[in-house]
């Protein structure tokens, strides 16, 4: 997806056996919504607000050319409404007409109405209330099980994440800073920003407490030397203002960027 002047300089994106990155547009273009979906983090400004919600499900299937019926498309566009708890009825209205959830219920819809391999989840309960964000989350935990899709949720609520997930990269200024699994993310972070990330939770217990992280981040354009998080890290070293770490594996499935804990 991304747009001139961006580009990709380097490295590989491994789908099964495929580097997605040696594909023409054409060929990425058929992969997306078949192999790969994403659920987008703004419904409102994702769905289009002059169709109806059914034709945009159906849309991506006729781009697709999957040789189906006009009926038998319908049939799946009404699988993908059911799948997401939405009621068929929802598939002949416009998008202004739903709530904040069911939009981001009928994004859902679209994104599994191909069964892909991938789904890629972009912050997609940041704009609901509490409640509906739990129901969200429930639908794509479901959808997930039931179709054997990997989900790559994106987010910044490190809470969501210790609910939801399996495995967690932390990044920061556009680099890994951590990946683990979430038990050992929470239980023994490595680097500095992921304890202060998971320092900076509300606890219960404490009410009117809160911790953030002093400074801000750097621009990607102007990023400093050595380790990026030297300028806003409670632990920086010499080292960390001209060496960048290795991001390297500590213990089984456990990988760090960080000068504290090489010997």
């Amino acid at each position: 997806m991304i747009k001139t002047p961006g580009r990709i300089s380097g490295g590989q994106i491994l789908l099964g056996d495929t580097d997605l990155t040696k594909l023409s547009e054409e060929e990425m273009r058929q992969v997306r919504a078949s192999q790969i979906s994403m659920v987008p983090q703004g419904a409102i400004n994702s769905l289009n607000p002059v169709m109806r919600v059914r034709d945009q499900i159906i849309d991506s299937m006729l781009d697709h050319n999957l040789g189906l019926s006009k009926a038998e498309m319908i049939e799946r566009a009404n699988a993908a409404l059911e799948a997401v708890e939405l009621n068929l009825k929802v598939g002949r209205m416009y998008p202004h007409e739903l709530s904040g959830g069911m939009k981001q219920r009928a994004c859902i819809a679209i994104s599994i109405a191909m069964s892909p391999q991938v789904i890629i989840a972009d912050e997609p309960t940041s704009a609901l209330d509490v409640v509906t964000q739990r129901q969200v989350m429930q639908t794509i935990g479901r959808l997930q099980e039931r179709m054997g899709s990997a989900v790559i949720l994106i987010g910044h609520d490190m809470g969501l994440m210790a609910q939801f997930v399996n495995r967690m990269a932390v990044m920061y200024a556009g680099s890994l800073a951590e990946l683990g699994s979430v038990q050992d993310i929470f239980t023994h972070p490595l680097h500095p920003y992921t304890q202060m990330l998971i320092e900076s939770l509300p606890v219960l217990g404490n009410r009117g407490v809160f911790k953030g992280i002093p400074g801000i981040t750097p621009l990607l354009r102007d990023l400093p030397p050595g380790c990026v998080f030297n300028t806003r890290c409670p632990h920086v070293m010499d080292v960390c203002r001209h060496k960048t770490p290795v991001f390297k594996e500590y213990t089984p499935g456990h990988w760090a960027a960080c000068h504290l804990h090489e010997k």
